[in-house]
């Protein structure tokens, strides 16, 4: 098995924090930041065992950082074989990069009348692949894993801290139902220890 290797999220934190410093608008920041991810997911050996484990019944969110301003967070999302989120929307901006497996992205926009319909196909993310979100644009969809027989992970960035924000899942009619999701796990990885790292060399 092929030794984990922190030093990639460490220099993504790093340059993601460089980048929200600056006044950026939303879309520079995706556009930066999407290459970003895009970098960081290209290599699979830095994400902890612990922080890509499946859950039977529901998909996992572990957090893996948290701005200390709230200006980004960064999270790990688990999918079990055939798990499926409901209709839901963000309020912040997005960046969802693929890491292992497949995920399907199903985006809805609201009629007039209130009910939510599906707004164009949907996109298959395959590992190295990432999608931006915004809340001015298209911010409701339903995400499955692609596969229902493996688990598939994707890294997530968004622009506040995701698991304390209050968002909305969606019925058919368009009903909303608030919630604010948490993470799954009470613990953060500590990606900051170097002494491993540097008493090996």
């Amino acid at each position: 098995m092929t030794p984990l290797q922190l030093a990639p999220l460490r220099e993504f934190l790093a340059d993601f924090t460089r980048l929200v410093q600056e006044p950026h608008e939303q879309t520079q920041i995706l556009a930066q930041g999407s290459h970003l991810l895009g970098r960081l997911i290209r290599e699979d050996n830095w994400l902890p065992h612990e922080f890509a484990q499946p859950h039977p019944g529901h998909y996992q969110q572990y957090l893996l950082y948290a701005d200390p301003l709230s200006r980004f967070s960064v999270v790990s999302f688990v999918w079990g074989p055939g798990q499926k989120t409901p209709v839901h929307d963000h309020r912040v901006w997005g960046l969802i990069g693929m890491l292992r497996g497949a995920e399907v992205s199903q985006n809805f926009i609201r009629h007039p009348d209130g009910t939510l319909q599906p707004e164009g196909n949907a996109v298959t993310l395959q590992p190295g692949d990432v999608e931006k979100i915004a809340p001015d644009q298209l911010d409701i969809h339903q995400v499955s894993n692609f596969y229902q027989d493996q688990v598939s992970v994707s890294i997530h960035v968004y622009g506040g801290n995701i698991g304390a924000l209050s968002r909305a899942v969606y019925l058919p009619d368009g009903t909303e139902k608030t919630f604010i999701s948490g993470y799954s796990s009470p613990h953060l990885p500590n990606i900051w220890d170097l002494s491993k790292e540097k008493n090996h060399v």
